[in-house]
């Protein structure tokens, strides 16, 4: 009689590298994307804050110390100078595009009413 065992040891061996090499950074290249997503709504809608609070020129220091202070205080926490561009890039996208959030991001504290108001203030 034929023994079938090396055969089928060798089919999982390679099942088990395939989805090693392809599934699961596939998996994880969709989960970071997902995730930076999430952080740039974010970034968004703290410098969106920011320049509601700080009306007038010449106060950007005090809006980007509003802006980390608030991420910080949500626990979100990013390289500095990835950070840096993202503010920046928020702050252009803010003056230039109308303001658009994700509606999968939801604001934190928030009953059902005041969302509901946060999505259609932002749509």
């Amino acid at each position: 009689m034929f023994d079938i065992t090396p055969i089928i040891e060798a089919v999982f061996a390679l099942i088990a590298v395939v989805v090693s090499a392809i599934i699961i950074p596939y998996i994880k290249s969709k989960t970071a994307s997902q995730q930076q997503e999430e952080l740039n709504a974010w970034v968004k809608i703290a410098v969106a804050a920011a320049e509601q609070i700080f009306t007038g020129s010449g106060k950007g220091a005090e809006k980007k110390q509003y802006v980390l202070e608030w991420l910080h205080n949500h626990n979100i926490t990013v390289d500095e100078s990835k950070l840096d561009a993202m503010i920046e890039s928020a702050v252009y996208a803010l003056k230039t595009e109308p303001f658009v959030i994700n509606n999968s991001v939801s604001v934190p504290g928030a009953t059902g009413t005041e969302e509901a108001q946060t999505e259609a203030t932002a749509k």
